[in-house]
This record gives structure tokens, C-alpha cells and sequence, in this order.
């Protein structure tokens, strides 16, 4: 099992010196996120996860939750592990001061998610889907809902999910037939089934807070008709103390592919009282603010394999001796050369290094975003930064999870049969990426939200804020000489993105399919384009570090490096995606249903 090292160095590149998240921080009004604070807790963060939570990254694969009679029991390992997290105030890093949480940026907080990620993917499941609970109590609930759930969720000794699928619908959450029935004292009875609930029960909190959708009898139908709910495991009364037994109970759990240390769970609502958040039929809106958070959140994830993959692959690359360099002996005194110096190996390192650490530098800007959404006190500056997450939140998860997913693919091909077996971690690896492409709305999901709703929805307004800022960078940067390539292929490809969106639209008011034909390769296009742009700011960075003379000229040269081989092969694979969406949905459609057989 690859020994895990959180990427401090990187992470303190992308926060300080790509970012320059200390005048962010200061300007915004986080007063305590000094330079010294966020390098003492990123170094704890850490060690917490180095040493604590990978370890049981394994046990958690091999021995999976356990279910009995309602109840789930977490791997070896995994109740102390949040005890250690809980106790180190962890839960409470971005939390609002007034419930007491520490009140410092959500960026922050964000940088170690990775970490916690890529150390145990399961594990990290947990308190995970806390933050979307918090984030819609205190953006949608009452005060008296406030004072109830968020002291003891804040702390961490409470935990929270999000129920939304049932075992008929899907993404297709207007279907939904869990109902809410008005109680005399203002409350409501919940009663239904819901499915794929992470985290839905374990035994590493006192309480879980679920979050519920369902429809109040005559409620409008599909999604118009949504209203949303607190539901607790164990009622809480109005001074937040923990009362009897809610009508709330686990149906079982799922055997899964991976993640098989995070209980994945069927919920029943029997009868269970539930507190509305938010208006009746305003459920959905409500929601999203617990999706959103949980879509960067998930974007943060393939990064997190990514990185995983490419610490794994590279350490091995460099040990496992295997045939002879085609360019001469690199290892003259032993049997053979260590593989790292076969280019078709390098070809996958570079591709796993490029995706992380430009997937790193990607989520640390949303997630600044975030910071200036919660902070700021200028309009102008919020409703910026909103439209910019907008756009780039679905980018950043889909795109960041299929090339997670990837990444992990080439560590077990790295490893070659050794991959393929359990021991080594990689095939684990592989097994629990997949689920990042898929929850929180799969992959085609966050490709029409992106092409219908946001670019085509807006009439190409969201698309046209994020572009004009890599314009800018382009136009400043362009005489450079250490960026002037990059600025020229840059401006081609993100003005090839305008034309391309004007060509879809156009085919879309003939034939609404276009759209979903297109989406996905959309996304794909626009996700390089977006990371070839970090990748530009990163060599920029780089580049004027080294003028200026640094003791670390092997770390800033290896990003000048790798940015060049981001440009030169892996930002090409947009031109494939261009050709498909212009290709247009005609071979798609062709076939009736009745044709498709075997």
C-alpha cells in the first residue's frame, strides 16, 4: 500500500504564491489567517492524515461496514479516527463563530478536504457531508433550527447527509413520493424511503442530522412541489439536547464497488418529525446550496485520487527495474533501468502530476470564490465571484473526476499486474474514484447543467466573465517571452470555445437534442482550456520566482516543465471533444430504440 504524504509544499504554492491567499484573507476580513496560522495548520492537517486516517485506508477497504438489525458498525479503526478528528477541532475550521466554529476561510478548509481525500476516500465520507448539512441550516433554517442542529454539528459530534434519491427516481428528483404532513405544533411527518445515503448511519456520531426532500400533500407535481427538511435520528429538543428515538431507521446498506469503508445506506421515514427549512415548494432552491458545496467538494475529490495515484505510481516507477532505456543503460550496474525512464511511463506521470496540480490550483480559486461569496461586502465582487462558481463548478466536477478516475487507471497500469492485485493499493484506488464521476450528479448531469442552464441559459453571459479574464491574462502576458506560446494557444482555444458555443446554440434552436449530444464533450473542451489556463498562471509564477533567484529551483523548474507538457500533450485532447459536439447528434439519434440489439 503506497505510503501517503500530503503535498505541503504544493499546496503552500498554490495558497500563497499563485493565490496570495494572505492579502485574499486580509482584504476579506480573515484577520487570523496569517501566513504562520495556515502553515501550522496545514502542517497539522497533515500529520493528522498521514498517520492517522491513511492507515486505515486499507482496513477500511477489506473489512467494509457491517450492518445488523438497523445498526452499522465503521471498520477498525475508524471510531478513533474521528475521535482524533473531532478532538483536534477539525469540524470547526470554517465554521461561523457564532456556532461555534473557528470562523477562518472556507478555502482553507478546503485545501485540507484533500488531504483527508486522498488519504481515505471512505473515511473523509463522514464528516464530508456535514459541511452541505451546515451550509443549508445556516443559509436556509430559522434561528431557532440554528441554535438547535448547528452548535453540536459545528463541533462535530453530531454528523449530516443529504437524502435526496429514492429507489425510483434517480437524478430525476421531481418524482419523488416521500410526503411531509403537517403536524399541529408546526412540525411534519416524514414518511418514505430514501437510497444512497452516505454516511446515513454509523457509529461515530451521537446524532445524524439528515437533510429531506419531500412533497407536502397538494404540493404542485414535479419539482415545483419540493419542500425541504431537517429530519434528526434521535429528536432534539429546543435548548439542543438529544430527547427519544426518531421514526427514522436504516434499511440496510449497499455492497459496493468502493469506498466500501463509508456506509452507504437505504433510510425509511416512518412517521419521523422533521422541521421545515425554508419556504413550502422551495425545497429544490434550498437544496442547492447543499449541492453546490458538495459539487466542489467532489471536484476536490479527483484531485485527491489524482494526486494519490501519482505519489503511488511515481515511488514505484522509480524502484521497479524493468528492461533497458531505448536511449542506453540509466542503471549500468544492475539488471535493468528503473521504468520512470521509459517515456510511455512518463507519459502517465506527467499526465497524473499536470492533472492534480493543475486540479489543485483549479479548486484552491473556487474555493477563494467561496471565501468572497461568504466575506465580502461588495456587491459587484460577489455577484463576480457567484457567476465565476457558477460556470466552473460543474467543470470542476466532472471534468476533475473523469481525469481523477484516469490517473487512477494509469497507477495500476503503472504498477502492471501488481495494479491488478489488492496489496498494493492501486486497483483500491481505481475502485473508489469511480463514484466521485457519479454522485452529486453524474458526469452527463453536470455537462447539461453546464451547456443548457449556464451557457446557453444565460445567452452566453457566464461564459463570456470567465473568458474575458483569461483574455486579460493573455493580453498582460503575451509579450513574456517565458509565456508567450502559452498566451497565443491559450486566446486560440478559449476564442474556439466562444465560436463553438455560438455553433451550438444556433443547432439547438433547430433540434433541442444538440444539446445533449454536444454537453459532455462541451465540458471536457472547456475543462482543458480552464486548466491550461492555471497551468499559464502557474509558469507565470514560476517563471518570475526563478528571475528573482530561489534556493528551490528544481520545484519551480519542474512547474515550468510540467506546464509545457500540459500544453504540448494533454490540452490537444480538446480539439477530439470540439470535433464530436460540432459533429452534432444525428449518428446519435439515428438508431430507433427497437434497433439496439445483439
Amino acid at each position: 500500500m503506497p505510503e501517503y504524504k500530503a503535498p505541503i509544499r504544493d499546496t503552500k504554492f498554490v495558497m500563497q504564491e499563485l493565490l496570495n491567499c494572505e492579502d485574499h484573507y486580509q482584504r476579506l476580513g480573515y484577520e487570523d489567517a496569517s501566513i504562520e496560522m495556515v502553515d501550522a495548520i496545514i502542517n497539522e492537517a497533515a500529520k493528522l492524515n498521514e498517520q492517522i486516517i491513511a492507515p486505515i485506508n486499507q482496513v477500511g477497504d477489506q473489512q467494509g461496514c457491517t450492518f445488523d438489525n438497523g445498526k452499522v458498525t465503521t471498520p477498525d479503526g475508524f471510531k478513533e479516527a474521528y475521535q482524533h478528528y473531532v478532538e483536534g477541532g477539525w469540524p470547526t475550521l470554517s465554521q461561523s463563530l457564532e456556532f461555534g466554529g473557528q470562523g477562518l476561510p472556507h478555502s482553507l478548509s478546503t485545501a485540507i478536504g484533500e488531504y483527508t481525500s486522498a488519504a481515505n476516500h471512505s473515511f473523509a465520507m463522514y464528516p464530508g457531508l456535514s459541511h452541505g448539512c451546515m451550509a443549508t441550516l445556516e443559509a436556509h433554517g430559522t434561528e431557532q433550527l440554528k441554535q438547535m442542529f448547528l452548535p453540536k454539528l459545528v463541533e462535530g459530534t453530531w454528523t449530516g447527509t443529504m437524502c435526496l434519491t429514492e429507489a425510483h427516481c434517480g437524478t430525476d428528483l421531481g418524482m419523488l413520493r416521500t410526503k411531509a404532513e403537517l403536524n399541529a405544533d408546526g412540525t411534519y411527518r416524514l414518511t418514505g424511503s430514501k437510497i444512497f445515503i452516505s454516511a446515513g448511519e454509523h457509529d461515530l456520531s451521537d446524532n445524524i442530522i439528515h437533510v429531506v426532500i419531500a412533497r407536502i400533500p397538494g404540493s404542485p407535481e414535479g419539482t415545483r412541489g419540493i419542500s425541504l427538511f431537517i429530519v434528526p435520528k434521535f429528536n432534539v429538543n429546543a435548548d439542543g439536547t438529544v430527547s427519544d428515538q426518531n421514526g427514522v431507521t436504516c434499511g440496510s446498506i449497499e455492497h459496493k464497488m468502493g469506498i466500501n469503508g463509508s456506509a452507504t445506506c437505504v433510510i425509511n421515514f416512518d412517521n419521523a418529525t422533521g422541521h421545515l427549512i425554508g419556504d413550502v415548494n422551495r425545497g429544490l432552491n434550498c437544496m442547492f446550496t447543499f449541492m453546490n458545496a458538495a459539487r466542489l467538494g467532489v471536484a476536490n475529490e479527483g484531485v485527491a485520487h489524482a494526486d494519490a495515484a501519482f505519489q503511488g505510481s511515481l515511488a514505484y516507477a522509480k524502484d521497479r527495474l524493468q528492461m533497458r532505456s531505448m536511449s542506453g543503460p540509466k542503471n549500468p550496474d544492475g539488471p535493468a533501468d528503473p521504468i520512470i525512464v521509459h517515456p510511455d511511463v512518463r507519459r502517465m506521470l506527467l499526465t497524473q502530476k499536470s492533472i492534480s496540480e493543475g486540479g489543485r490550483a483549479l479548486i484552491g480559486y473556487l474555493a477563494q470564490l467561496v471565501d468572497v461569496v461568504h466575506a465580502s461586502k461588495d456587491e459587484a465582487e460577489v455577484a463576480k465571484a457567484e457567476a465565476n462558481l457558477a460556470l466552473l463548478t460543474p467543470i470542476g466536477k466532472a471534468f476533475l473526476t473523469e481525469l481523477g478516475l484516469e490517473c487512477a487507471g494509469h497507477g495500476v497500469q503503472i504498477f502492471g499486474g501488481h495494479g491488478y492485485v489488492k496489496e498494493w493499493g492501486m486497483e483500491q484506488l481505481m475502485r473508489d474514484a469511480k463514484i466521485s464521476c457519479l454522485y452529486e450528479g453524474t458526469t452527463g448531469i453536470q455537462a447539461l447543467d453546464l451547456l443548457g442552464r449556464k451557457i446557453l441559459g444565460s445567452k452566453g453571459e457566464l461564459l463570456k466573465g470567465f473568458a474575458t479574464e483569461i483574455g486579460t491574462f493573455c493580453h498582460m502576458n503575451g509579450q513574456n517571452p517565458e509565456l508567450t506560446s502559452y498566451c497565443i494557444t491559450l486566446g486560440k482555444y478559449s476564442e474556439e470555445l466562444a465560436k463553438h458555443t455560438q455553433q451550438l446554440g444556433a443547432k439547438a434552436m433547430q433540434n433541442p437534442d444538440e444539446i445533449g449530444a454536444a454537453s459532455v464533450d462541451y465540458l471536457m473542451y472547456a475543462g482543458y482550456v480552464t486548466l491550461a489556463y492555471f497551468w499559464a498562471k502557474m509558469a507565470k509564477t514560476a517563471a518570475e520566482t526563478l528571475a528573482k533567484g530561489t534556493a528551490e529551483e528544481d520545484f519551480y523548474q519542474a512547474k515550468i516543465k510540467t506546464a509545457k507538457f500540459y500544453f504540448e500533450r494533454i490540452l490537444p485532447r480538446a480539439e477530439g471533444h470540439a470535433a464530436c459536439m460540432i459533429n452534432g447528434a444525428d449518428s446519435m439519434m439515428a438508431l430507433d430504440s427497437e434497433d439496439f440489439i445483439f
